[in-house]
């Protein structure tokens, strides 16, 4: 006969023993449980994990304060034309990669048609990019990483632009990613270096036709990097001995390749598209040259993070002392940044939320400062990043809490106003309570109406009216006409509105409003509608 394995000898003697010490050795009590897990809770290092919660917080509060912003709403309108093409169709002459837009129509899916749904996938990724920085620790050491983590955390704009449903959240964590696989293959020539470092190719050319000067500045920042090394050099920076073999790197290169295809060629249903992966470049260059409305002088990415990234200004300023920098990682780091950052100086058509997928590397420089600094100014020096972290807590708390739709701020750029409130608010409560008033009548009788056309994609019997066009019954439930058109539009109206000016974003005239008395007049309780027209004679 077998023995009984031990657990269940232990069982049958917890059954057959009468005495309480044998039920109390195989059953612990409450406080040998909460001793067990406060000693294993004290194995944890929650340092890195204190660091992502307040990355995730900061983020993910209030997420839905402002309106979706311009861009914002072609994105969810293109998600919608996912939803009835089944795919997507890459242009290359107008719009970014293909991987944004199928995360969203997943969300969606999962989620709904809401800003939520809309922004939630660039919260995760954010927070997963302060995770990643700290990655880096085996090459730039723990203090440094976690501090640059920190820092990246807390940013004003790191926060900001990860709270948007945008492209350049994409092309940070791909290419700190890259970054993260060259070092590791350089420091220590493993496997899994080698899948972080095409995968982080591979998505950046997923996400966005500027992945083409990351990429540029990387290889010449290894060139720059070694001439440094040459002047002051640095010991053990000898490229380690590379473990990966022939099979890894076709499996790695059989995954880009097919990431690649499967997503630009609309999960091949748009072959068509694959052209974009090179035509892209000739129209993304002209883009670049004439500005196409967004054109900045050079010093623009300097005035903003003077404005607003106290930690990369020092970071920026220590770079400076690179080539002494006893480091190599961190040296490859800071010419990466600095170098990244003059490209983008170079090109005309500048907006501000690349600013992230730009200077991230410069967070890695100010957490050097932990070992730039001389031992004996060290709790000065402690103290000084200190102040600096929490002045940058305060900017990104202010900015992103109480300033996120406020136009003094350059950070809120081309951002919706809040006057968009004044329609969606009571329009989309009455959808809420009763369905079929998705069914309401809507003409938006102007030109350039997003976000308008993503929010209200639910809504049937919206029309868009630009370039001289008109309904040909211009009562509706709701309207929002341009200033030129109003007294057009009103000789022709019969009904009775309540009215409100209304400007969608800047540099736009104001429009008017009209919401019909008897659909919207529980929100307006005791007011007499200001506009009421003609009666239709007999």
């Amino acid at each position: 006969m077998n023995p009984q394995p031990p657990v269940t000898n232990m069982r049958m003697e917890a059954r057959t023993s009468s005495g309480p010490e044998a039920t109390l050795e195989v059953f612990p009590t409450w406080a040998d449980r909460l001793t067990d897990i406060r000693e294993r809770a004290a194995e944890i290092d929650w340092v890195p994990w204190a660091i992502v919660a307040l990355a995730a917080f900061l983020r993910i509060l209030l997420l839905g304060m402002k309106p979706p912003h311009f861009d914002e709403g072609i994105n969810g309108w293109f998600v919608d034309q996912m939803v009835k093409n089944g795919f997507y169709r890459y242009d290359p002459t107008n719009y970014h990669g293909p991987l944004h837009f199928y995360v969203l129509y997943v969300f969606e899916k999962l989620l709904g048609r809401d800003i939520w749904a809309l922004r939630l996938p660039v919260v995760i990724i954010s927070t997963l990019c302060v995770y990643l920085t700290m990655k880096f620790e085996p090459f730039v050491g723990r203090n440094v990483s976690r501090l640059a983590a920190l820092a990246m955390a807390i940013s004003p704009g790191f926060v900001f632009y990860g709270r948007y449903s945008i492209h350049e959240i994409w092309l940070q964590l791909f290419s700190m990613l890259f970054i993260l696989g060259l070092i590791g293959l350089w420091r220590r020539g493993t496997p899994n270096y080698l899948w972080c470092a095409v995968m982080g190719l591979t998505g950046m050319i997923l996400t966005k036709e500027t992945y083409i000067i990351h990429l540029g500045c990387a290889v010449i920042a290894i060139f720059v990097t070694w001439m440094s090394h040459l002047l002051n050099r640095v010991p053990n920076v000898r490229p380690a001995r590379q473990l990966w073999s022939y099979l890894d790197l076709l499996m790695v290169v059989v995954v880009a390749a097919f990431l690649i295809v499967f997503f630009y060629s609309g999960t091949f249903f748009n072959w068509p598209g694959l052209k974009g992966l090179y035509v892209t470049f000739e129209t993304w260059a002209k883009t670049g040259q004439n500005g196409n409305g967004h054109e900045k002088p050079w010093p623009y990415w300097l005035e903003l993070i003077g404005r607003y990234e106290i930690a990369i200004v020092l970071g920026l300023l220590f770079s400076l002392y690179c080539p002494f920098i006893k480091n190599i990682s961190i040296r490859y780091l800071a010419v990466f940044g600095v170098g990244t950052l003059i490209a983008y100086s170079i090109v005309h058509y500048k907006t501000p939320w690349c600013i992230i997928a730009i200077v991230w590397p410069l967070f890695f420089v100010f957490g050097a400062l932990l070992l730039i600094i001389p031992a004996k100014f060290r709790l000065a020096t402690n103290i000084s990043l200190a102040l600096v972290l929490w002045v940058s807590l305060i900017t990104s708390i202010r900015l992103n809490y109480f300033r996120c739709s406020t136009f003094e701020e350059p950070y809120v750029y081309v951002q919706t106003y809040n006057d968009i409130f004044k329609l969606t608010r009571p329009l989309l409560a009455l959808a809420k309570k009763d369905p079929t008033n998705y069914q309401l009548v809507g003409h938006l009788i102007r030109g350039s109406t997003y976000p308008f056309p993503w929010i209200l994609g639910d809504f049937t019997k919206v029309g868009y009216y630009e370039s001289g066009n008109m309904p040909q019954d211009v009562d509706g439930d709701f309207l929002i006409v341009q200033q030129d058109k109003i007294d057009e539009v009103e000789k022709k109206m019969k009904d009775s509105y309540f009215t409100e000016p209304l400007t969608i974003r800047p540099y736009q005239d104001t429009s008017k409003l009209y919401l019909r008395s008897k659909v919207f007049q529980s929100f307006f309780p005791g007011r007499t509608p200001e506009f009421t027209g003609k009666p239709a004679t007999p």
